[in-house]
């Protein structure tokens, strides 16, 4: 690891732990040359996952897309910022492990509704109009049946 003071490569780690969730390594370091600290990072590098979309069009996975829709499908609702980081995190870990390297819009869609609909009704329903493409009342009510009690919790619409 190069020192950002003296751009010597040579230094020793005085401390790790586990970082972002146990995603990244934190590690302090100490220059051997100068005695400069310094913090870094490890991740271990994943795959790009390539992202179907609809109108047939392919671009690499861009979480901020997903943060994005669930952020403007829980305005107005008790869902915090930090909760819809831990949702978008598991969100990201389910694509990540799919066996294959590309996913549908549709199937990323359903992962983030699966992820909603145990948190908040109103941004389930929500952010299901937009990726469900409703086109009217009767999209909404056969959504909103769906959370009456008896029924079977969000099957699937449309």
């Amino acid at each position: 690891m190069q020192c950002p003071s003296c751009q010597n490569t040579d230094s020793r780690v005085l401390e790790s732990r586990a970082a972002d969730s146990g995603k990244s390594v934190r590690r302090r370091r100490e220059c051997l040359n100068c005695d400069f600290r310094f913090t870094t990072y490890e991740r271990v590098e994943s795959v790009p996952i390539t992202v179907c979309k609809r109108n047939g069009n392919k671009e690499v996975f861009n979480r901020s897309k997903v943060v994005n829709g669930i952020s403007k499908a829980c305005e107005k609702t008790t869902i915090n910022s930090n909760k819809i980081e831990l949702m978008v995190n598991e969100i990201e870990l389910q694509i990540q492990q799919n066996n294959t390297r590309e996913i549908s819009t549709k199937e990323i869609g359903e992962i983030v509704l699966k992820q909603l609909q145990v948190v908040n009704e109103v941004a389930y329903v929500r952010f299901a109009s937009v990726h469900r493409e409703f086109h009217g009342i009767t999209d909404f009510v056969a959504t909103l049946e769906r959370f009456k009690p008896g029924k079977s919790q969000l099957a699937h619409v449309g």
